[in-house]
């Protein structure tokens, strides 16, 4: 009798570790399979397209492997999930992806790395390296220079992850979540030198759960920028600088404009950033808002503007001088903001004359100036003041 249960133990696990799925048992590509060459000069396009498109073939989850080495893209890799059968593909790459030094190859291309409508990819580790140098001199030089190219872009997308990525010297925002469903951005190292122009580390815009955790952004422009149409944004332990801070705008330019709203920003550091937590529209009618947005836990170390709401953005004063902003502010609590502002003014709230913000909380506030006292400045604001709040508030 024990021999029989024996053998009928041992079957049964047989059969478990057959039928089981394992993770030897799904394919993996990599991209040197396909031809790819790891030397930094030779265009591995379409090796990644290559491997994309098995991996999209595959009816169990795959891998697209990128190993050690320098791999030059050198034009668009547009990698689309609208044929693609497959909503778990990984990429995990453990070398570094390289643009061409010379910016005119890319040409007008707007993106370089582009997923659009795919589910459930999620990219691990590896460099992205823009080698953006050459495009900031031309635009810094004033000449007639090409808008530039994005690095990282995720359009209409869902399930999305990110993790341990670092992007370098993009020639444009490093990363772009457009349109996009449950997103999530971790441990992300974004660097470009704080006169890169428009190097936006992450912009996300038209997308709602989206998660930026554990991650540093130090670029020319904004660490982290929120266009119209996003909601239930969480933002947590970030660390920005040099750069323009955490931007909620600019919003606002069109007529018919989606709204932000339930945007959380926690545990955050500013180090000698433009600004800190800012909140832009431009001086335009608009019929946009911004509400339930939650500033928690901050550190502002020699920041220009700790805390700003600009609603009269009108740079050049063009397309908008003598006009109000149509976008609603309302219910932003600014919590656990502490520090030091590189300016007198280190509070202000400027808001719309004909649609003032509302219900501005400030809940344990303090920001010195130096040796000096910091002020603090309101037009068309409202709100309430509570614990220790320094500057004083003006609301």
């Amino acid at each position: 009798m024990a021999y029989t249960k024996t053998i009928h133990i041992l079957i049964l696990t047989l059969f478990c570790y057959y039928s089981s799925p394992s993770l030897s048992a799904n394919p993996t590509y990599n991209v040197q399979s396909f031809g790819a060459k790891p030397d930094g000069k030779s265009d591995c396009t379409k090796a990644f397209l290559s491997a994309w498109g098995a991996a999209c073939a595959a009816t169990t989850p795959a891998t697209i492997y990128v190993p050690r080495g320098r791999f030059l893209l050198g034009s668009n890799v547009y990698l689309s999930g609208k044929l693609c059968k497959n909503t778990a593909i990984t990429i995990r790459i453990d070398g570094t992806l390289v643009a061409p030094s010379d910016y005119n190859a890319l040409g007008r291309t707007e993106h370089w790395v582009q997923f659009e409508r795919v589910t459930g990819v999620s990219i691990y580790g590896g460099t992205l390296d823009g080698q953006g140098a050459a495009l900031w001199a031309c635009k810094n030089s004033g000449k007639n220079c090409p808008k530039g190219t994005t690095s990282l872009a995720f359009y209409n997308s869902n399930n999305i992850l990110v993790s341990g990525l670092t992007s370098l010297n993009s020639q444009m925002f490093h990363v772009l979540v457009d349109g996009c469903h449950n997103a999530k951005l971790i441990n992300l190292q974004i660097s470009a030198p704080g006169n890169s122009p428009n190097t936006d580390g992450i912009h996300v815009q038209q997308s709602t759960g989206v998660t930026i955790m554990n991650s540093h952004v130090g670029t020319g422009d904004d660490c982290v920028s929120i266009g119209p149409g996003s909601s239930n944004l969480w933002i947590e332990n970030l660390a920005c600088g040099p750069g323009h801070g955490i931007s909620i705008g600019s919003l606002g330019w069109d007529m018919q404009e989606a709204g932000v709203q339930n945007v959380t920003v926690k545990t955050a550091t500013f180090s000698g950033t433009e600004n800190g937590v800012r909140v832009k529209t431009w001086a335009r009618p608009s019929n946009g808002f911004v509400r339930d947005v939650l500033f928690q836990h901050v550190v502002m170390l020699n920041v220009q503007n700790p805390i700003i709401i600009d609603q009269n953005y009108c740079p050049d004063h063009h397309n908008c001088p003598n006009q109000s902003s149509g976008v609603k502010i309302s219910d932003v609590t600014y919590q656990d903001i502490h520090g030091t502002s590189a300016t007198a003014i280190a509070v202000k709230f400027d808001c719309s004359k004909t649609h003032p913000c509302t219900g501005i909380t400030l809940d344990g506030v303090k920001l010195t100036y130096g040796n000096k006292q910091a002020t603090a400045s309101c037009a068309n604001a409202g709100g309430s003041a509570a614990g220790v709040v320094q500057p004083t508030s003006c609301l």
